[in-house]
């Protein structure tokens, strides 16, 4: 998973958040100023990224208020300062061509492995739901959250099961794994933490697949069509008649 689809990150004013960075606290005028806009557009952006967790409202320091009227400033939150420069995506790919350079294949595995319970963990709190089908669902919702197209289906196997199916239509890690599947392995062990059952992956874009498509293998029995089963009840009754 990657990228921050949160309503917090989606309601980011950059510029507005980098000029409390540079001070502890600002007011109306002080934005208005730095920032070259209108006082009624400052307080827009305000009020927006106070209601996203952005910034908060706290005491004007050495400010006279008017009567009746207490002097505000404005202050930049813990959320609001991850919001900050991101660059994660560099160092992601930087470790995981470290990853690579790993030549002993258990290693290696143990590795991915841990990397993919860790994401879990970092999920786990988030994912919803008793069932495997409900729990993938919540899993997809995330995933959805942050950019990536994906949706959930139920497929009906051989021996009556209904086995959930995440189909990813964008993959979450392009440049990562355009050059190693490992990064498959790892998001395979992630959806099986998080789902409680085995996941295996049945198509993937590496093999030439247009989409990735992961598939949970216990599923409840397929619930018995009402239709079908007069029509069978019918024609017992004709076979008895």
């Amino acid at each position: 998973m990657q990228g921050d689809g949160s309503p917090a990150a989606r309601s980011v004013d950059r510029p507005l958040l980098d000029a409390l960075r540079c001070h502890d606290t600002l007011g109306v005028t002080d934005l208005t100023e730095l920032l070259g806009i209108t006082a009624t557009a400052v307080r827009q952006r305000l009020k927006r990224s106070i209601k996203a967790g952005l910034v908060e409202e706290v005491p004007a320091p050495h400010r006279p208020a008017r009567r009746g009227r207490p002097r505000l400033g404005y202050r930049i939150t813990a959320t609001g300062q991850q919001t900050a420069g991101d660059n994660f995506h560099d160092l992601a790919t930087v470790l995981w061509q470290e990853i690579r350079e790993i030549r002993a294949p258990e290693v290696r595995r143990g590795l991915l492995g841990r990397i993919g319970k860790a994401l879990a963990a970092s999920y786990s709190e988030q994912v919803r739901g008793s069932t495997p089908l409900q729990r993938i669902d919540s899993v997809a919702g995330l995933l959805r959250d942050r950019g990536v197209v994906c949706s959930v289906a139920e497929e009906a196997a051989a021996d009556g099961s209904i086995l959930p199916v995440l189909t990813s239509h964008s993959c979450p890690y392009p440049d990562l794994a355009e050059h190693d599947r490992g990064i498959c392995a790892a998001e395979q062990t992630m959806l099986e933490d998080l789902v409680g059952e085995s996941v295996r992956l049945t198509d993937c874009r590496l093999d030439g697949g247009d989409c990735c498509r992961f598939q949970v293998s216990s599923g409840a029995s397929l619930p018995e069509n009402p239709a079908t089963s007069m029509v069978q009840q019918s024609r017992s009754q004709a076979a008895v008649d």
